[in-house]
């Protein structure tokens, strides 16, 4: 290998390196957000928003890392699939961190003590403990090019599906107490976030499946009907 080709893949595998970190920093996010929950913590959830300045950093700078590559290198075949996956991940990674700046702006809304159903926050806490297990296991399966890993995050997908249409139901079902409805209706677009979670880990599935086999292809997931 040329000392040329050899500097490229270094920077190659930097980038990717750096897009995947981001991953790990959404794992920190999910956690706050859902301790944040648990516990009505609106000074940890004001951590989140702030912290989201270093994801979109993180987005900025693979991003820019990428195009300055391609100006000045011309990647084919395999590098030129991971140099286009990895702007998908890094997007994904972003907008992962976004949802969980929306979560942590909804907490404040719902009140200092706010009147709260333990069967509809349970089933919150366990979507946000199930996206978490998305996100770590999209960034392993890119990681090692694991594409059987990539399709299982379907899986696991359909399980937070299905928490967000219960945690739904028992919205409707809270009762007439104003303040109970309010919570629970919230509730559901904390939940709402969280789904929108495993689905961006989804997506960096399938750029897994891309950068193993050249094609790019959907996997069936939650978000069709056949798969409800």
């Amino acid at each position: 290998m040329s000392e040329h080709r050899q500097h490229f893949q270094q920077q190659l595998s930097g980038l990717e390196a750096h897009a995947l970190g981001g991953l790990d920093l959404v794992v920190e996010q999910i956690d706050r957000v859902v301790e944040s929950l648990e516990h009505q913590d609106v000074e940890l959830a004001a951590l989140v928003i702030a912290d989201d300045d270093r994801l979109d950093g993180r987005y900025l700078e693979v991003h820019q890392g990428i195009l300055t590559l391609l100006a000045l290198q011309a990647p084919v075949a395999g590098d030129l699939r991971l140099v286009a996956a990895l702007l998908h991940v890094i997007k994904h990674v972003e907008r992962m961190g976004d949802q969980c700046v929306n979560v942590a702006k909804l907490i404040p809304l719902s009140g200092h003590e706010p009147p709260v159903d333990n069967a509809i926050l349970g089933k919150i806490v366990q979507m946000g403990q199930f996206a978490r297990a998305e996100v770590v296991q999209c960034k392993r399966s890119f990681a090692d090019r694991d594409v059987p890993m990539a399709e299982d995050l379907v899986a696991r997908d359909v399980a937070i599906n299905r928490l967000n249409r219960e945690i739904f139901r028992l919205a409707i079902e809270a009762g007439d107490d104003a303040d109970i409805r309010e919570w629970a209706m919230i509730m559901t677009m904390v939940a709402r976030a969280f789904e929108r979670i495993g689905d961006n880990a989804v997506d960096i599935g399938e750029q897994t499946a891309f950068v193993v086999t050249g094609l790019f292809r959907e996997f069936s997931d939650a978000s069709h009907v056949a798969a409800r």
